[in-house]
C-alpha cells in the first residue's frame, strides 16, 4: 500500500446525479439497510426495517480494495514490530502510517469475508461462500493481494434446537455457516514487501440467527485443555483462577457435526499442514477479524499457540470486538507471547459487552490502585466477583472516536458498530 492516499475529500464518493443508493449497515447482532444519497456516503438516515430478512442483506458499497496498493512501503526487518513485538509502543498515539497501512490491509481481508457470505436467506444455499478459493479475494474487490486462499473456514452453534425449527426460516435454523477463510502470502515481491511469509485468518461477524443467541450466551465457562497453573502478573499479584470465555463464542469455535468439523478442527489442520509446508521459513499468522469475527480470532490465536507449541508469531488484529474471557485468560495470552491489538471505536456499544470489567491496568493509574465499576458498593463488589460475569479487556488498545471525525454524521448504534466506519477511522486519524 503506497503511503499516498490522502483524498481532497474525505469520506465522499465522486458527484453524481444518480439517485439515492441502498446501503446496508452491519452490527454485531444485525444488519440494517439505510437509505443515503451516494455522495453521503457515512451520513445515515435509516429507515424502520420491515422485514427480518432486510436484517442479512449485505454491506452494499464498493470495498477499499484501492489500500492493497496505495500505501504499499517495505517493511524489512521491522516487520515483528508492526505486528506487536514490542507491544506497538511508540506507534498508536500518534498513529504510525506504516502501521496504518497494515490495518487497513488486514481489514480489507474481513471485508472480503462479508462480501464472499451468502446473505441471501431464500437461497438454497444461504450461509454458504458465494465464491470458490481460487477467485474469492478478486470478486470481493480485491486484487494482486499476493496472497491465496487454501481454506473455507465454517462456524456451528452448539446450541440444540426442538424439531419445529427445521420448518423455520433458513437464517433461524442454519446451525453451521461459512465464516470466513485462510489464505497465504505466495507473491515472490510481496514477501519481500513484509519482510516474511504471511498467513491471514479472516473472519466475520455475526450474520445468522443461532450466531445471534450463541452471542447471547453470556456467562463464562472454563476453556479446555487449558494452563490452569496459577497465574502472576507484572505486579506481584496471583490469579489462581483457571481461564475462561464466554460460553457462546466457545461453542462456535469448537462445535461440529457429523458432517462438518468445528472451526477449531478446521483451523488445527489447516495451521499444522501450512506449519509442514513454510515452517523453516519467516513466518506470521495474522488474525483479523470484526464483532463476532474478532471474539473468534482471539479464542483461534489463543487455541494456536496452546496447541503448536513452535507456533511462529501469532498476531490479532480486531475490530469492534466484544469481551471475550476473564483476567486469567488474557494473562495466559500474554504468557504465550501472543500480541493483540484491538481497534476500538469508544462509541461503539459492541465494545464494551459482554459482562463487567472490575479492574483495569490504566496508564494513569497506578499498578497497585485497582478501578472498580462506578457507583457499586462493596458489598456487590465482591459478588459480582464471585459470578461468571467478570471479563478483562486484552492487548492492546487503539482507541478512536466517531464524534471526532467531521466527516461523520448523525452517528448511531449501527453506524459506529460497522466495519466501514472502523476502517475510514483508521484512515482519517
Amino acid at each position: 500500500m503506497s503511503l499516498s492516499m490522502k483524498p481532497a475529500t474525505p469520506c465522499t464518493f465522486p458527484t453524481t446525479t444518480r439517485p439515492a443508493k441502498h446501503v446496508s449497515v452491519r452490527c454485531c447482532t444485525l444488519t440494517q439497510t439505510a437509505v443515503r444519497p451516494l455522495k453521503m456516503s457515512l451520513d445515515t438516515h435509516q429507515p424502520a426495517v420491515k422485514s427480518w430478512e432486510h436484517l442479512l442483506d449485505p454491506l452494499d458499497y464498493d470495498p477499499m480494495a484501492s489500500l492493497f496498493t496505495s500505501r504499499a512501503v517495505k517493511l524489512g526487518n521491522k516487520w515483528k514490530e508492526y505486528l506487536g513485538v514490542k507491544n506497538w509502543e511508540g506507534l498508536l498515539d500518534p498513529l504510525d502510517e506504516n502501521l496504518r497501512g497494515e490495518i487497513l490491509r488486514y481489514g480489507s481481508f474481513v471485508e472480503a469475508a462479508y462480501r464472499s457470505f451468502n446473505f441471501d436467506s431464500s437461497s438454497s444455499s444461504y450461509g454458504a461462500c458465494r465464491y470458490p478459493k481460487s477467485t474469492l479475494l478478486a470478486r470481493s474487490g480485491l486484487h494482486q493481494t499476493g496472497y491465496r486462499l487454501t481454506r473455507h473456514l465454517r462456524a456451528t452453534s452448539g446450541i440444540r434446537l426442538p424439531r419445529w425449527v427445521e420448518m423455520a426460516p433458513n437464517w433461524v435454523a442454519t446451525k453451521s455457516s461459512w465464516i470466513g477463510y485462510v489464505a497465504v502470502c505466495q507473491d515472490k515481491e510481496e514477501i519481500a514487501r513484509l519482510g516474511r511469509r504471511d498467513v491471514v485468518i479472516a473472519l466475520r461477524g455475526t450474520a445468522t440467527g443461532l450466531e445471534w443467541l450463541e452471542n447471547f450466551r453470556a456467562t463464562l465457562t472454563p476453556v479446555p485443555n487449558a494452563d490452569t497453573k496459577p497465574t502472576h502478573h507484572d505486579d506481584g499479584d496471583g490469579d489462581d483462577s483457571e481461564p475462561m470465555v464466554e460460553t457462546g463464542f466457545l461453542s462456535l469455535y469448537t462445535s461440529g457435526t457429523d458432517e462438518v468439523p468445528s472451526l477449531q478442527e478446521m483451523v488445527r489442520e489447516e495451521i499444522s499442514r501450512l506449519l509442514q509446508t513454510y515452517g523453516d521459513q519467516p513466518l506470521s499468522l495474522t488474525i483479523t477479524g470484526h464483532s463476532l469475527g474478532a471474539a473468534l480470532a482471539t479464542l483461534t490465536a489463543y487455541d494456536i499457540k496452546t496447541t503448536f507449541k513452535r507456533a511462529p508469531m501469532v498476531t490479532v488484529m480486531s475490530f469492534g470486538g466484544p469481551r471475550v474471557g476473564n483476567r486469567s485468560f488474557r494473562c495466559q495470552l500474554e504468557k504465550q507471547g501472543t500480541k493483540v491489538l484491538r481497534i476500538v471505536n469508544s462509541d461503539d456499544l459492541i465494545t464494551k459487552v459482554p459482562g463487567f470489567v472490575l479492574e483495569e491496568e490504566d496508564a494513569d493509574v497506578p499498578k497497585d490502585q485497582n478501578v472498580y465499576v462506578a457507583g457499586l458498593p462493596s458489598w456487590i463488589q465482591k459478588r459480582v466477583e464471585d459470578t461468571q460475569w467478570v471479563y478483562a479487556e486484552v492487548g492492546r488498545e487503539l482507541k478512536l472516536r466517531s464524534r471526532s471525525c467531521p466527516y461523520l454524521k448523525n452517528i448511531n448504534v449501527a453506524t459506529c458498530h460497522d466495519l466501514k466506519t472502523y476502517l475510514h477511522l483508521v484512515n482519517y486519524s
